[in-house]
């Protein structure tokens, strides 16, 4: 094991499928010449040439809309869009080309492509500071991974584009920095999966990317109070493992879903609605939901912090639903 960033293991992941595939690209703005805004592509310019790591114009429509042409014509694409919020000018290539294709060619032809979104916060503003996790899940087609540690970051990268449907891979960039072990040997993390991150007995948090990890240090402070949590990281959005979300409530029998989007048609709602309607003998509280204040996000530092859920809107919820609150 060797300890890196994600911003690391997802260059690593994107490294080693472009030396094992050469039907691998890369496409995206300022991917090359400048090693995209997040520098996870620097260098592979010089190391892969310009056929294989392309620098596209701005243009969100073109840049996914030549990756599904491409992926149908048997390349494997990953397209980077600088961020989430510019993938609405690419919403009809993603929606009804990449996620259709499958099945309304009756997999005749498929789009098996990689979608690198960038996505968080950091006094952006509104236009630029948004959470579209939910849009994407909704949509049958395709896959929607949310890597929150180095080790899920490569492995999920690389299981995304070794599959046969189109994967949205969605990075927070306040998660760049974070440094995790990741093998050195080859491996992959099935799409689909959810994982225990911490183990608990008295109620269970489910939560994902940046959220994983505020959730992971409210349950540590909660656990001095003598409230342990077992945090469940979904992994996957879409799609979504809701058995072992339901094991760990069968344990515990009270439930937070922590995320960072709007509360109005969330994932929170849909994770809750499950547990209610395949748990509902276990449940002795109500699920709790953790989001975002429904506002655009304000520019102003104080008010942006007051609209990011943190450790407090954790705890809160958690002592809501074991009834010390």
């Amino acid at each position: 094991m060797a300890e890196v960033t994600l911003r690391e293991a997802i260059r690593q992941g994107l490294r080693e499928e472009m030396e094992r595939d050469e039907r691998v690209f890369l496409i995206g703005e300022d991917i090359g010449a400048y090693g995209g805004t997040y520098a996870v592509t620097r260098g592979f310019l010089q190391e892969f040439g310009e056929k294989r790591v392309v620098d596209a114009p701005i243009a969100e429509a073109g840049i996914i809309g030549t990756a599904v042409g491409a992926a149908m014509a048997g390349l494997r694409p990953v397209a980077e869009m600088m961020s989430v919020n510019f993938t609405l000018l690419a919403l009809d290539q993603i929606v009804n080309n990449a996620a259709k294709m499958h099945s309304m060619f009756g997999g005749h032809f498929t789009a098996p492509l990689v979608i690198r979104i960038n996505t968080g916060f950091g006094q952006l503003a509104a236009t630029h500071s948004q959470n579209f996790d939910p849009w994407f899940a909704y949509v049958p087609g395709l896959k929607v991974v949310t890597p929150a540690t180095p080790y899920d970051a490569k492995g999920l990268l690389k299981a995304g584009i070794r599959d046969l449907d189109p994967v949205i891979y969605l990075e927070h960039g306040a998660l760049y920095n974070l440094k995790g072990e990741v093998p050195e040997e080859e491996f992959e993390v099935p799409i689909g999966r959810a994982e225990v991150k911490r183990e608990g007995s008295d109620v269970t948090i489910v939560a994902y990317s940046r959220m994983l990890h505020v959730s992971l240090r409210a349950a540590d402070r909660l656990a001095a109070e003598g409230i342990e949590c077992e945090v469940v990281d979904l992994r996957s959005l879409r799609p979504l493992d809701t058995e072992t979300v339901l094991q760990s409530f069968r344990k515990t029998n009270r439930a937070v879903v922590a995320e960072e989007a709007w509360r109005t048609c969330g994932l929170g709602a849909e994770i809750a609605a499950r547990i209610q309607e395949e748990g509902f003998d276990y449940l002795d509280a109500p699920v709790a939901r953790v989001a975002a204040p429904e506002v655009p996000m304000p520019y102003a530092r104080e008010l942006e912090r007051l609209a990011i859920p943190d450790e407090e809107d954790v705890i809160r919820a958690v002592k809501q639903v074991v009834g010390t609150e």
